[in-house]
């Protein structure tokens, strides 16, 4: 069987003509697939019973199943929780923000960096997901906002896993998403976030892509990442800003550095002066996210007083920040909080 979401539409007509189908067989299932979210054969109507019926031997439209959605209670951020075909689960988290519809992405199941504010990784690396597997979480949820009068209007790329370490498919995942023949996305509505794999950095600045890039940064100096981020002893702080210049250079695109606030390891004012002084000259931004509590881990979020000043210090130095609002942390869906629950335990779906 061939998965429809692994397929881009040349390829897709390529694989129908070779079954002896019309071409333009193609462009129907795109338009139904893509445009009017429809994944059930049965329902393509002007798709003819006998075509169908052959289509079904060798085309599967759906690789997840949709198990669970829960909702925050200010009911801007909703969880939805994908069962794969292995018997494997991911997250997908989609954010409402006044007319944004932000989709959060997971690139692997369970994720292989382990940092140590992070729920994602706790229980370890399982594998990578398919092209498929990660395209289809945005298509789903555009089928399911569409319902509502709504669409997907931007994809991030910071669910469960760390995307550059699934460097291939996560890249056939954006064309697929942004091929004017299938979900015609724009590449600048995209989101990719990694924790400062080099390699993969350097290879996104050459695919002539123009999506956006964030480092999650989180430490000013590469000693406090060696504390917090494991994959710092193979990825010096040096080398990742040189390759996150490379890209900015490049693409054209501005860089966003997320820094996760963390009481007593990394938000005092002096470690602000020094975020500065590692972002002296660079077009930036840097994005504030106070820690959000995950079971299990001794970790603190800042009092409010030493985020303001740890901000004052980044405006005073003349370094654009923004401080996130947290949303979804009552549903364990906020940055850094995904990871897998018991099914049993989350509420029913609500369509």
């Amino acid at each position: 069987m061939n998965d429809f979401f692994e397929l881009t539409p040349v390829e897709l007509t390529d694989l129908l003509v070779q079954r002896g189908e019309k071409a333009f067989v193609a462009r129907q299932l795109l338009d139904w697939v893509y445009k009017k979210g429809i994944f059930d054969l049965n329902a393509m109507t002007n798709i003819g019973k006998e075509l169908r019926e052959r289509l079904s031997t060798f085309l599967t439209f759906q690789s997840l199943e949709l198990q669970r959605i829960q909702d925050s209670s200010d009911e801007e951020t909703y969880k939805f929780l994908w069962k794969l075909r292995d018997g494997s689960f991911v997250e997908s988290v989609l954010i409402c923000a006044e007319n944004r519809r932000t989709v959060c992405v997971s690139s692997q199941v369970g994720c292989p960096a382990k940092c140590a504010f992070c729920a994602s990784g706790k229980a370890g690396f399982k594998r990578n997901l398919r092209p498929a597997e990660i395209a289809e979480q945005v298509v789903q949820i555009n089928s399911w906002l569409m319902k509502k009068g709504e669409c997907v209007s931007n994809v991030v790329y910071m669910g469960m896993g760390e995307p550059l370490k699934n460097y291939d498919p996560v890249v056939k995942s954006v064309r697929l998403l942004c091929d004017p023949e299938a979900f015609n996305f724009s590449q600048r509505r995209i989101t990719i976030s990694t924790v400062g794999i080099v390699e993969g950095i350097r290879r996104l600045s050459e695919e002539g892509l123009k999506v956006n890039l964030v480092l999650s940064l989180h430490a000013p100096n590469q000693h406090i990442r060696l504390k917090i981020i494991p994959y710092a002893r193979k990825y010096p702080l040096e080398d990742i800003m040189e390759a996150m210049d490379e890209y900015a250079k490049k693409t054209k695109r501005d860089i966003t550095y997320e820094y996760i606030l963390i009481d007593g390891i990394n938000d005092h004012p002096d470690h602000a002066h020094e975020l500065a002084h590692l972002l002296h000259g660079k077009q930036c931004t840097v994005n504030l996210i106070p820690y959000n509590p995950v079971a299990g881990l001794r970790l603190e979020r800042p009092e409010k007083k030493a985020i303001k000043d740890f901000r004052a210090v980044l405006f005073g130095s003349r370094v654009v920040n923004t401080c996130r609002y947290t949303k979804g942390d009552d549903i364990a869906a906020a940055c850094g909080q995904l990871a897998l629950q018991e099914t049993s335990s989350l509420p029913i779906i609500r369509q």
